[in-house]
């Protein structure tokens, strides 16, 4: 069985804080929601539907220090 490559869901400053499941996913495949903590690469997945999120150029996911 091959598992095709599911694109990322790329999010903008203005996404934040990111949650999945985002608003363009259909109903039915809803899970419970879940915030994103997004790592040093700019990228989260989400633990239930494996989602891959990916924060645009520019756009800032974490904390401010």
């Amino acid at each position: 069985m091959t598992q095709q490559a599911q694109a990322a869901v790329e999010l903008d400053s203005t996404d934040l804080p990111a949650f999945c499941p985002h608003k363009a996913m259909p109903v039915w495949s809803s899970h419970p929601r879940v915030f994103l903590d997004f790592a040093a690469n700019g990228e989260a997945k989400c633990p239930y539907c494996s989602t891959v999120y990916r924060l645009k150029p520019g756009a800032h996911g974490g904390h401010p220090h």
